[in-house]
């Protein structure tokens, strides 16, 4: 699990960390990052992965800019749309906002409450993440976890993953997205049997191919892309789509 923490006032930088250090060692969980930032734009450079693994905990008033908060959140948004969002604020009236950014903030914390409350409220939070982390192996979803890097998309919005040209690196293809990633092939194949491997540079998601060529050796996706079917796989590739389809 990744945890991000923005919050420009020392002393709350120094409550919300002695809390979260707490409740981790309570809960005997161990994250990769504890990242906690008085500077919006060190926040954003410092993510480097998508996925529900990931919390962030957001002051809205960030330098007496009362929203910026907010445009942050929005921007996370953009960079990660399956992160746990949580503001942690003294400007509650601004809840009403987040539906304008389109944030879809887990919970809103007020700095004031007594702190039984706060700590509990911020113990929800990373048990919400931590618990939507264990269960990221599912059905629903790709996932793909090595000591260079954790990615974790819906599985039926993956196409493909083709090999980079950068030596030991893997190129994903989602429905809206692009990601590349240390990783081979055949480590992904061994965390995600539901994926096949169509030709030496390429795995495919059979269940989002809605077209076979069968002469020029190729798969085709709903966004257009294509893939390469090499001779020796082109019956099995045919085989399995048909099972699927």
């Amino acid at each position: 699990m990744n945890i991000f923490v923005l919050e420009d006032d020392f002393k709350q930088q120094t409550r919300i960390d002695k809390i979260i250090t707490k409740l981790l060692e309570k809960h005997s969980i161990v994250p990769k990052i504890v990242e906690i930032s008085g500077k919006p734009d060190q926040l954003l450079q410092a993510i480097e992965e998508k996925g529900v693994h990931q919390l962030f905990f957001l002051d809205i008033e960030i330098k007496e800019e009362e929203l910026k908060g907010l445009q942050i959140a929005k921007q996370i948004r953009e960079i990660d749309p399956y992160a746990s969002i949580v503001f942690v604020t003294t400007h509650s009236e601004f809840m009403a906002l987040s539906f304008r950014y389109q944030v879809s903030a887990l919970d809103y914390i007020d700095k004031e409450l007594e702190a039984d409350e706060f700590d509990s409220r911020i113990e929800a939070a990373v048990l919400y993440a931590h618990n939507k982390d264990s269960k990221a192996v599912s059905e629903d979803s790709f996932y793909f976890k090595s000591k260079y890097t954790q990615v974790q998309y819906p599985f039926n919005e993956v196409y493909y993953i083709e090999t980079s040209p950068r030596p030991h690196r893997v190129i994903l293809y989602t429905k809206t997205d692009r990601r590349e990633f240390t990783a081979s092939l055949s480590d992904i194949l061994k965390q995600d049997k539901r994926l096949f491997q169509c030709h030496r540079s390429f795995v495919i998601n059979p269940r989002n191919v809605v077209k076979v060529d069968k002469h020029e050796k190729q798969v085709f996706f709903p966004n257009g892309s294509t893939c390469f079917i090499s001779r020796q796989k082109l019956e099995s590739t045919l085989n399995i789509i048909d099972r699927l389809h």
